[in-house]
This record gives structure tokens, C-alpha cells and sequence, in this order.
């Protein structure tokens, strides 16, 4: 029998993958607004660099659950850049998107606090060859970061969602696995 929790998130992730191109975009809107503080930035830089990672919790190539580790990633790293000082009033997509983090926590459960540690840590990792030290440091770089943000937006296909337990207990479990301990 499928818990509410479960259900509301059959329902729910399908509309992330539809909409995780233009999350994207939001979010590289207000990592390049002069008003969002930099520790806000570090955090949205390192949530969409997730995106462009080779090897990441869940290969994008696998059916229906590729792409929401993605998802859950630019959720937190939303919420992130709120806590670090953006004002998400400004930006309704992350605010959006903050609010969401509610339904990653009560879908993972006592694997969400090992999942927002692996969002924090990526502050420190790169992917493409940026950083995201690269990405704030330099204009040329967080130049060529925006235009391929913008492109994965442009050419990203949402993956069909079968709304089946199945695949919420793929996601779980793909998430128990590679999540550091």
C-alpha cells in the first residue's frame, strides 16, 4: 500500500523532471544578480554544477529516475542560497523550490541529512574542469558556466516518470547506496 507521502511524490517528481531545465535557469539568474551575496552564490554555483557532473548518485541514462537526483540537488542548494542570504522573494522559481525541500525530507527520511551534507560538500567539488571557486572567481568562466546552464535548459528533455512504487523504491535506494555515510 502506497503511504501518502509516496503517492504525493508519484504525483510531484514527474512536474521536477518537466521543470528542471527552467529551475536551472532560474537559479543561474540569481547566482549572476549583483544583489545576491556571495556565500548565496556559492551555493547556487555548487547545486548547478551538480548538473554537469560525470559521475553523479544516480546516472542520468537510467529510465524515470535519472534526472531527480538533480532535482532534490537544485532543491537544496536553493534552500541553501536562502539560508546564505538571497532574498527568495525575488526569485519565486527558488523560492519554489526551497519549499520543496519539505518533500525531499519526508520522502528520504533518516537519509536527508547525509544528502543535504553531500549538497553542502559540493561547494568544494567541480565538474567540467570549474570549480565553483572558478565559476565566482572569474567573469570569462562564470560567462561560459551561464551560456551551459542555459544550454543544458535548452536542450534538456524531461525523461518519462512512470507512476509506479517501483521506481520510488529505485530512488531510495540508489540514494541509501551512494550517499556518503
Amino acid at each position: 500500500m502506497t503511504s501518502e507521502v509516496d503517492a504525493h511524490c508519484l504525483e510531484t517528481f514527474p512536474n521536477w523532471l518537466r521543470s528542471l531545465g527552467h529551475d536551472a535557469e532560474a537559479m543561474i539568474d540569481a547566482l549572476n544578480a549583483e544583489t545576491t551575496p556571495v556565500d548565496a552564490r556559492r551555493s547556487l554555483a555548487a547545486g548547478l554544477n551538480y548538473v554537469f557532473k560525470s559521475v553523479d548518485l544516480i546516472p542520468d541514462g537510467i529510465d524515470d529516475i535519472g534526472y531527480l537526483d538533480d532535482a532534490f540537488v537544485l532543491r537544496i542548494a536553493s534552500a541553501q542560497a536562502g539560508v546564505n542570504g538571497v532574498d527568495l522573494a525575488a526569485y519565486p522559481t527558488l523560492q519554489a523550490l526551497a519549499r520543496d525541500v519539505e518533500l525531499v525530507k519526508s520522502f528520504l527520511g533518516a537519509d536527508y541529512p547525509r544528502l543535504e551534507f553531500y549538497v553542502l560538500g559540493l561547494k568544494r567539488s567541480a565538474a567540467r574542469g570549474r570549480s565553483v571557486d572558478d565559476v565566482l572567481g572569474g567573469d570569462a568562466v562564470r560567462a561560459d558556466f551561464t551560456a551551459d546552464v542555459k544550454g543544458f535548459a535548452r536542450s534538456y528533455a524531461a525523461p518519462g516518470f512512470g507512476k509506479e512504487e517501483k521506481n520510488l523504491i529505485k530512488l531510495r535506494a540508489f540514494f541509501d547506496a551512494k550517499l556518503p555515510r
